[in-house]
């Protein structure tokens, strides 16, 4: 889905004097993590637009950064998200940003703009890293965390970052970022046997968060489109739309419903319904890190799901 949000205030001096004590290199809470030391005093500053890539950063960092995550909260709809003088202020301190680009989360480079320190920051774009394009005749689907390869480059793209901000511990760095690469290797392998075991097995989202999970798994999408773009901007579904989705699941036409439950809505809630009443599995997805998780374990919770409910 596509972060809305309000232009950030330009901060005066004064008020950037008077928040500089408090506001200053701070980790957002409520996500877990295997890596969740006490930062240095000289810890690389570096602000994501996330906490999914907030946790990244510090898997590769460790107690070298000091991680500022400015979407974090488990239960918010980015959709609503207004970036605040607090995410200005800690975005001026930043020598790395991490943003994922695409469209997504657009606010972050409206606060570059005004940021007193945008020539000596180093932005990564997490699309960028990817290399994912929008298809022919269609949009790019912004929602790269969920492609595994595309996680992996970003660790060693963020370890090349650090090591530039904090020479002395270049190689801690990427041996770090080696490490995360190594706990992913399993989740490849596991999306393989599913692609392996369920090639063009149909199934349904009610938002294109996964759809990379899916695609890697195999999987085919019969979602009508306008239902997810429209749940996507936030608008209503149309009608027609509304019935074809339904259909797909009163029809079990479809083997799964993925559901993203940080979009939850009347209509939304109507077709998870659905898909419960005609006894179609629903794997229950989030768009940002879930509370006690870090994002090798949120997205080995996510494989697990859907194999689960593909069956053996």
């Amino acid at each position: 889905m596509r972060v809305s949000s309000t232009r950030a205030p330009v901060l005066f001096a004064a008020l950037c004097a008077a928040l500089l004590q408090g506001c200053g290199g701070t980790s957002d809470s409520g996500t877990g993590g295997e890596r969740q030391s006490t930062p240095t005093a000289s810890a690389v500053r570096v602000v994501a637009s996330t906490n999914v890539y907030g946790d990244i950063v510090r898997q590769v960092g460790g107690d070298r950064v000091s991680v500022d995550s400015i979407i974090s909260d488990p239960a918010q709809d980015p959709h609503s998200y207004e970036a605040s003088t607090r995410n200005q202020l800690a975005l001026s301190k930043a020598r790395v940003v991490i943003e994922n680009g695409g469209g997504y989360d657009d606010f972050i480079g409206k606060m570059l703009r005004t940021a007193n320190n945008a020539s000596s920051t180093e932005v990564i774009d997490a699309v960028q890293v990817s290399g994912k394009t929008a298809p022919e005749g269609g949009e790019l689907n912004e929602h790269v965390w969920y492609d595994l390869p595309t996680a992996s480059r970003l660790a060693d793209r963020i370890a090349d970052a650090l090591a530039r901000a904090d020479p002395a511990h270049g190689a801690f760095f990427h041996r770090n970022a080696e490490e995360f690469d190594d706990r992913l290797a399993p989740l490849l392998a596991e999306e393989a046997r599913i692609k392996a075991d369920h090639s063009d097995t149909a199934v349904a989202v009610t938002e294109p968060v996964p759809l990379y999970l899916i695609e890697a798994s195999g999987l085919r999408d019969d979602t009508p489109a306008e239902f997810g773009a429209a749940v996507e901007d936030g608008t209503e579904v149309p009608a027609n739309s509304m019935r074809q989705m339904l259909d797909l699941l009163d029809d079990k036409r479809v083997k799964a419903l993925i559901y993203n439950r940080q979009t939850s809505g009347p209509q939304t809630e109507r077709v998870k319904k659905a898909a419960a009443d005609n006894g179609i599995p629903v794997v229950s997805v989030t768009e940002t890190l879930p509370e006690g998780q870090d994002y090798v374990s949120w997205m080995k919770a996510n494989v697990d799901a859907l194999r689960k409910a593909l069956g053996p």
